[in-house]
Parts: C-alpha cells; structure tokens; sequence
C-alpha cells in the first residue's frame, strides 16, 4: 500500500491541495503539464484577485512556497498523467514527460486540472471578438491591468469610455451552457474599479442580465464600483457590436427602461464564463470518472453528499474541475479533499 497522495494540476488548488496533505503528515506528488506553477492565475497574468484585491502575483508565489517548501511534497512539471490502474491504497499511475516515462504509486488521487475561459468567438460571433481588436476578454483585460497597460490594442491609447458585457458563454441555452459561471460579475466589478484606478477620466460600463453577488461581494465589489468609482450599471441585452468610424456601436435593449439603446465606446470587454479545460477532459477519460454534461468532473454522485468525491473510490476532484468556483471555493475544496484523501488511504490499509 502507498501513503502517497498524487495531485493532478499545480494551479491554487493543487498547491492547496499539496500543502494540506503534507502538513498532515503525508506525502504529496505534484504533476503539473506546464513548466511552472500556478495554474490560471499565472498563464493569464491575473492583476488582483477577487475578491479581496491581493496583487495575484504576490499570492500565487506565497501559495507556491508554501507547498513546494516542504520535503513532503514533490513536484514534477513538464509531466502528464498518461494511465491510471489499480485500487485505491494501490494505485500505479504512469508519468509522461519529455524524458519518457515512469511510474509512481499511490493510495489517492486529487484532480485539480482547473477550467479554461470561454472563447467568445466560437460560436456568439456576433460579438466580433475575431474581427474587431478592441473587443477583448476579462482574461485579455487582467494582462492589461497587470502591466498598467489598459489600452485600446487598435490605437495603443488609453480608453476613454469602456464597457462590460456580462454572461458570454455563460447562462446561454443556445449553446449549452445554461450553468452560471458564478464569478464573472465579480471579475467585472473587480476591472471596473481597477481600470477607474488606473484611468480616473475613463467612464466605464456595465452591461448585465442580473448581477450575481454572492456572500460578501455586494459590500466588497458592487456597491464600492458604483459609489467610490461611478461605474455605469446598466440591465440590458448586447445584440452586436459594430464598427462605427475608429470606435465601436454597441446595439441592444436597456430592458429596465424597455426601450432600444446604442452605445459607442473605445473598448468592449466580454465577460467570458467557465468551461472545463481541456486537462480536465482528457484526465477525466484518463482515470475514468463520470463527467456531467457540460464537461466537468460529475463530483459528490447522485447524492452530492461529498462535493469533492468522484464516480471512482480514491479519486478527488477539486476547484473548477467540477464545475464553476471562486478561490474560496476551490482552497475550501483542497483541503476537504486532502482531508477525504488521506482517510481513503488508511481505510484502505
């Protein structure tokens, strides 16, 4: 039997994950598939996180150092799990890397492979996000703010009017994403104030279905955009963006006031949803647990007693891979899952 927890992914919930098992007391092996920690945060250069403003990049080196300090956890970058067998308590998972590959055994897996941004421009092409440089992404936007950069990328000049468009590839039957990516009104409230910091002259805009503020982030983000920094909220549907001399037209209904509205701006900023990543696709069919529709690991069973078990005993989901998650959320989910982990592995002997 092994007392080894294997951690897929090295994002906030692999680290997480990593330094709860090993300050228990067992110990943990990290594959993570890029060169480097820190998962999302990291790849997209995330500014402040939500929703407590904490410079992103500050964050995910403490949370590194935490896990990766210890003697109990190992991590292995560059590397992909390529195969799974056995049992839980025995488990023997086969590691590809550039060097070829070996096997590790374990009592337990955690699968923290994260989510990926949805692209608005495969299938709501009627946002242009392909055709028009200045309709970007909150995920385009978090690099911008992070370099103190926020600019028109058609100019190279900063915006003088800016809006959001809530609910991109989130809440939309149309392409099967009916689900809530739960954290987008969050991130846009969260842009909204640093781009009126970072750009006091700017006038920035809301465009929202609901605004969804959950727990503490009405108090934190919604109110504090709107009355410290006079950020524009505006209940409306977006029907298209389109060119308008070297500006952008915005066409769509202010439904609150039930009347037709049009707007132009120097830069749209689509507030893109959750989606499994490709990770968590292809390590779901790799170990072979249940997936729901939409992609993301099916966790807790039909009962959903246990948030954090998957369809197969000894295996653990975590964060976004089974489904849309703040960081709150997905530190909750690691250390649950650490916990749920080391308990199969003593069943189990």
């Amino acid at each position: 039997m092994s007392e080894k927890v294997l951690i897929i992914g090295a994002g906030p919930a692999g680290l997480e994950a990593a330094r709860t098992v090993a300050d228990l007391g067992y110990t943990a092996v990290m594959v993570e598939k890029r060169d480097r920690v820190g998962g999302t945060p990291d790849e997209f250069h995330y500014a402040q996180l939500t929703h407590h403003f904490r410079d992103s990049e500050e964050a995910m080196n403490e949370l590194a150092a935490a896990a990766t300090a210890s003697a109990n956890v190992e991590l292995l970058t560059s590397s992909q799990v390529a195969a799974l067998e056995g049992e839980v308590g025995n488990l023997t998972a086969t590691i590809q890397n550039g060097s070829g590959s070996k096997n590790i055994e374990a009592g337990a897996v955690i699968l923290a492979t994260g989510f990926q941004h949805f692209d608005p421009g495969r299938e709501t092409q009627y946002y242009n996000y392909y055709s028009f440089p200045d309709v970007i992404t909150i995920a385009d936007l978090e690099g911008m703010l992070k370099a103190h950069q926020v600019v028109r990328p058609s100019t190279g000049q900063p915006p003088e009017r800016v809006a959001f468009i809530q609910c991109v590839g989130s809440r939309d039957r149309q392409i099967g994403n009916e689900f809530c990516s739960k954290v987008c009104c969050g991130i846009a409230s969260k842009q909204a104030i640093e781009i009126r910091q970072q750009l006091p002259d700017s006038r920035v805009m809301i465009f929202y279905i609901d605004m969804r503020m959950y727990g503490y982030w009405e108090n934190e983000l919604y109110w504090p955009a709107q009355e410290q920094y006079r950020v524009n909220y505006v209940k409306g549907l977006v029907s298209e963006i389109l060119p308008k001399g070297d500006r952008l037209l915005v066409r769509g209904e202010d439904t609150t006031m039930g009347r037709p509205m049009e707007v132009v701006l120097d830069l749209v900023v689509l507030s893109v949803g959750m989606e499994p990543s490709a990770g968590t696709r292809a390590m779901a069919a790799t170990l072979n647990i249940e997936q729901n529709k939409y992609g993301f690991v099916a966790a807790g069973g039909s009962t959903r007693i246990d948030p954090v078990a998957t369809s197969r005993p000894g295996i653990f989901v975590v964060g976004a891979a089974s489904g849309p998650a703040d960081l709150d959320d997905t530190f909750s989910s690691a250390g649950l899952a650490a916990a749920r982990a080391i308990a199969a592995i003593r069943r189990a002997g």
